[in-house]
């Protein structure tokens, strides 16, 4: 497992509502590449409830939404765009027993779609929530000319000056 670093930090305008560590509404969230995964342990926070202690069913999408578009950077090379998600909440999610896990996995690539599977599970490791989510991507030149796409060397902890 290597932790990935986000070489967004410093852009200016970055404020990503999933990963940007300055968002102070945002799920902060890090990501870490395990063999053929990207994954993710994420602490829920109260103002992130729908229910009573419970995880807002579009948080969820949220999150395995942004595992996704990191697996794109990391496995794929480019960035890319959610198409469309299909999300099964299964169980519910509390936000009052400890960290949930994220993790997603390229299924396929269809032409310039990447389908990719994402789970996410409770603190005990139950799976609560799954996705697939589609992601159109773009050509590696365009992502780097128009999308802020650095380079695939970029999400290197082995960089100087790691984030």
């Amino acid at each position: 497992m290597k932790k990935i670093r986000n070489p967004f930090i410093k852009r200016e305008g970055y404020n990503c509502f999933g990963c940007s560590p300055d968002n102070p509404i945002g799920l902060k969230l890090r990501f870490v590449e395990d063999g053929d995964f990207v994954t993710a342990e994420w602490m829920p926070e109260p103002q992130f409830q729908g229910w009573n202690n419970t995880l807002h069913g579009g948080i969820q999408a949220t999150l395995l939404d942004e595992l996704a578009s990191w697996l794109v950077f990391v496995k794929l090379n480019t960035s890319g765009v959610t198409s469309k998600m299909e999300v099964k909440l299964r169980k519910p999610v509390t936000t009052n027993n400890g960290s949930l896990f994220l993790r997603g996995k390229l299924r396929e690539m269809k032409r310039n779609i990447a389908v990719i599977d994402t789970w996410l599970y409770d603190h005990d490791m139950v799976m609560c929530t799954e996705a697939v989510m589609y992601y159109y991507t773009f050509p590696e030149k365009l992502a780097r000319e128009k999308f802020w796409y650095p380079g695939s060397e970029a999400f290197s902890e082995d960089q100087q000056g790691i984030q």
